[in-house]
């Protein structure tokens, strides 16, 4: 197996190439700044080291997305499996793996069986998005002796369990720490834009690329197809992700849009369907994606449309979750970036960054 780079920056390649093979590695950077192409690629490379390497993320979407990557990436020995760690612990364990009130394992019962586990070479792991998993899994793999590369940004933390940079450090034990700067994916329009919501200590770089100022639009009532019908086909080539609140919102925007502009074809993706349309996407293919806001995380698209703000109305604007949710949001965005509402009032987190640079009417 032969490695390929995939668009890669000089930093990036750098940054990679400067990780060892052996040991523990905690990869850290801001959004844009590539660290799930950087994941797909150091499984790859931990690949052609002899040892089959397992590439894990939480969300199922961005295990669809990184899957791709790998494919591009070139490895036709299967050599680098790309699964949701959630099944890779089940297929680990065994069947009828313990489970907890919180969707996750009983991790007792994984760490007793990890010390029943014959010694010798661990797993090969590369985790991406790695804040989104809890720490007990980072002890699991320090128990189990593997070699684990994690990519995260506890900036990015939109899941009830999840993990600081700190805590995934500690649970590995012996850790080198690398971080990533630079932002390859956004404008500088919306990186700033998105800066407003940055809730950790010390600011993200802001990218030279320029392009337009984030939008905001207040709709009638059921009014955000409209907006994306035009957005559609003013920019046919654009891959649009629209991230809504609710499973509800996304169906009901899937009907209207089926209904008044079938040629679009949008897709749609949840987690509750096994298989099917709702389950496997093409994320490369130009047009209208519609997905929750819990499964966004990692992925990047041309243009991003947020439509329903109105429903973090009654939420504290200073929350830091609800800050977190937007920083994650707004940095999908490639090129634009539209936010809009339904009613008369502007939610209290876009007024606060009031119309000007930042954000135009």
């Amino acid at each position: 197996m032969t490695l390929t780079y995939l668009d890669l920056m000089p930093d990036q390649r750098s940054a990679l190439d400067g990780i060892p093979f052996d040991g523990n590695h905690l990869i850290s950077g801001p959004p844009g700044s590539g660290k799930s192409l950087l994941a797909a690629q150091r499984a790859v490379m931990l690949a052609l080291t002899g040892t089959p390497a397992a590439l894990l993320t939480r969300s199922h979407l961005l295990h669809q997305s990184l899957a791709a990557t790998v494919h591009a990436l070139g490895p036709r020995d299967r050599s680098v499996r790309v699964a949701t760690a959630h099944s890779w612990l089940a297929d680990w364990y065994g069947p009828k793996a313990p489970r907890t009130e919180d969707g996750w394992y009983d991790w007792p019962s994984l760490f007793e069986r990890a010390a029943e586990v014959d010694s010798g070479p661990g797993p090969t792991l590369v985790v991406d998005e790695g804040q989104d998993l809890p720490p007990e899994f980072y002890r699991l793999c320090r128990l189990l002796g593997a070699r684990t590369t994690v990519f995260a940004d506890e900036c990015q933390r939109l899941t009830d369990t999840n993990s600081t940079l700190k805590e995934i450090a500690q649970r590995l034990g012996d850790c080198t720490r690398v971080e990533l700067e630079g932002n390859h994916r956004n404008t500088r329009q919306i990186a700033a834009f998105a800066a407003h919501f940055h809730t950790g200590a010390g600011m993200p770089a802001v990218p030279d690329r320029d392009g337009s100022a984030p939008r905001v639009h207040r709709l009638p009532e059921r009014g955000a197809a409209d907006l994306l019908i035009t957005l559609a086909q003013k920019h046919p080539d654009h891959t649009i992700g629209v991230i809504v609140n609710s499973r509800h919102t996304q169906f009901s925007l899937l009907g209207s849009l089926e209904n008044r502009a079938p040629r679009l074809k949008p897709q749609l993706y949840t987690y509750q369907a096994v298989k099917g349309r709702y389950r496997t996407l093409d994320l490369a293919r130009p047009g209208i994606v519609l997905v929750h806001r819990a499964s966004a995380k990692g992925l990047g698209f041309d243009t991003v449309v947020i439509p329903d703000t109105h429903t973090d109305a009654a939420t504290d604007p200073t929350s830091s979750a609800l800050r977190m949710t937007y920083y994650v949001l707004a940095t999908r965005a490639r090129h634009q970036l539209h936010l809009a509402y339904e009613g008369d009032t502007e939610p209290p987190l876009l007024a606060q960054v009031g119309p000007g640079e930042l954000l135009r009417g």
